[in-house]
């Protein structure tokens, strides 16, 4: 098991003829489109999901694995809590390892201000019946003996599991598949037809599928697409760092992060490392556009983004990147199948000085692969799960903000309910899309 995502140049797994129509169209091959498909197919409805590249090639297979409600939004936590339900059914049906384990999820608190911080979040945990509790300084040191440092405390969620992204993606495709699903990787969405004011098809690379809803899950590709539509949400895409190491002595069977560094067991007995609270930020068009409307995080957390001058050529972003494109025309989706940022080779070299010098135990540590994934982000820290009333038939469900992996097979099932006109299940006005027009005021969530 190798944990390094997937390229343009991984071999092609769903290669199966488009129908000409179908009851749905998913946009976007990660956890939250493979899921929205999913419970679609399950519901007897005839679904095709899009993937331009590979799918779980971008962020649903690059982020840490960690399946946590602890530190989430109070309006997620509710979701986390079905999710967490969906991850253990899942993991028993599908008939392969998906490396779901329950091992927790400790943050480790530097100072006394951060516990204060985790206790104020605590009653949101309690009324969502969620296991989080706080942790002393000799708690904290017996749950992580072998650690040179020593932590002011921590919080503690005991029932909060891992997985391994690289493989349960796919694997929940292959099930989604096997439940009806057409799967179709490399074949960009190139467009949506809208007739009359409401979907009437999508115009892929492929051929036309005609169909009456859409569900637009294209992660950091997303606010193209639905600009090319008129829909503008103020979704940027940051780029996180991500390091596994070989086989190492374990240290602690869960995930954990201080203010240095985030860690977690892997199930091929390495560790998945990543730079705490550090993210960067490439500048282009949609980044100016949205400054404003990031500002409240930007000072919250004035360290946490570094900002880059220029996207690479061919992402989202880039300033070189077509806003416009005609069906016909190969879209920018086509030109980069799939967007594979280089890592921080600085963060890197960090995660494994750092990592050796808290745990010494492990000796010298040695980074076997590092990586990089983009990020789809908003203002306020949540995502858009949501119709849109502009385009009748479409429904929204991007901005994950580096949270979906854990979360996503919940909101992929509040995304089916919206297709089909069903009651979503849950209270999702926070993430309605209407909160960036209607004059909210934006409240962040948590940084935890």
């Amino acid at each position: 098991m190798t944990p390094f995502p997937l390229t343009d140049q991984s071999p092609i797994a769903h290669t199966g003829p488009l129908p000409s129509t179908a009851d749905a169209v998913v946009i976007g091959g990660g956890i939250i489109g493979v899921m929205t498909a999913w419970e679609l197919a399950k519901g007897g409805h005839k679904v095709v999901l899009l993937e331009k590249g590979r799918v779980a090639a971008e962020q649903s297979a690059r982020n840490w694995g960690w399946i946590r409600a602890q530190g989430r939004d109070a309006a997620e936590l509710p979701i986390m809590v079905e999710a967490g339900v969906m991850w253990r059914q899942m993991a028993a049906e599908i008939g392969e390892d998906i490396g779901l384990r329950q091992t927790g999820v400790a943050y480790l608190a530097n100072d006394a201000g951060e516990i204060d911080r985790y206790a104020n979040w605590l009653p949101h945990a309690k009324a969502a019946g969620v296991d989080s509790r706080l942790l002393s300084t000799n708690e904290t040191k017996d749950l992580l003996p072998d650690a040179t440092r020593q932590w002011a405390g921590a919080l503690w969620t005991a029932s909060d599991m891992r997985a391994e992204p690289w493989v349960a993606v796919p694997a929940l495709a292959r099930a989604a598949v096997r439940d009806g699903v057409v799967v179709r990787e490399n074949c960009a969405a190139r467009l949506i037809d809208i007739s009359a004011g409401r979907i009437s098809g999508v115009v892929t690379e492929a051929g036309r599928i005609a169909t009456s809803a859409v569900v637009v899950a294209g992660g950091a590709w997303s606010s193209l697409l639905l600009r090319r539509h008129g829909v503008r949400i103020p979704q940027l895409s940051v780029r996180a760092t991500v390091a596994a190491t070989g086989p190492l002595p374990q240290i602690f069977e869960g995930g954990a992060v201080d203010n240095n560094f985030a860690f977690r067991r892997r199930q091929d007995g390495g560790y998945t490392l990543a730079p705490s609270g550090f993210h960067e930020l490439y500048v282009g068009p949609d980044a100016f556009r949205a400054l404003t409307r990031f500002a409240k995080q930007l000072w919250a957390d004035p360290l946490g983004t570094r900002l880059l001058p220029a996207a690479p050529s061919r992402f989202p972003d880039a300033w070189g990147t077509p806003r416009r494109w005609a069906g016909d025309q190969i879209s920018p989706f086509e030109k980069m199948r799939v967007l594979d940022p280089a890592p921080n080779a600085a963060k890197v070299a960090m995660l494994a000085r750092k990592f050796s010098q808290t745990f010494p135990a492990l000796g010298k540590v040695q980074i076997k692969t590092a990586w990089a994934g983009m990020i789809d982000t908003m203002p306020d820290v949540v995502p858009v799960v949501d119709t849109c009333d502009a385009i009748p038939g479409l429904t929204i469900a991007t901005g994950m903000c580096g949270h979906g992996f854990g979360i996503g097979p919940a909101f992929g099932r509040i995304a089916a309910r919206f297709v089909t006109g069903d009651a979503p299940g849950h209270d999702i006005a926070r993430f309605r899309l209407s909160r960036f027009s209607d004059g909210s005021t934006l409240d962040l969530g948590p940084n935890l």
